[in-house]
């Protein structure tokens, strides 16, 4: 394997980190604490600024052989993920706008890699 995407694969895996990040997150938006304190010292905020952390160790690691113009294309993946994953596990409903949008994403995902 190419190493080029050996570290294509790196850059993929802290976005998808960082996408279960936000799923944590928003699991810990939708419930209720006692103080202000224990709504962002919880263990669903801190786990999940972890989970940022290492993540963009991933990304920093990855840009050793991804080309700088490949980042944000990659990085585009993560709206994907956190939809999907929004979807698995939050059970939120997709919309035709998101729909519409994420497919545009894929295509200049697709249209890049071409």
């Amino acid at each position: 394997m190419n190493s080029k995407y050996l570290f294509a694969l790196i850059y993929l895996a802290g976005v998808f980190v960082s996408a279960i990040a936000q799923i944590l997150l928003k699991k810990s938006a939708g419930k209720q604490y006692e103080s202000r304190i224990k709504e962002y010292l919880n263990p669903y905020v801190i786990i999940s600024y972890a989970i940022f952390f290492g993540a963009t160790f991933c990304t920093i690691y990855a840009y050793k052989e991804v080309p700088l113009s490949l980042g944000p294309v990659l990085a585009a993946s993560e709206y994907i993920f956190v939809a999907v994953l929004s979807k698995l596990v939050l059970k939120e409903h997709i919309s035709l706008k998101k729909f519409i949008g994420l497919s545009v994403i894929v295509a200049g995902i697709i249209v890049y890699s071409l």
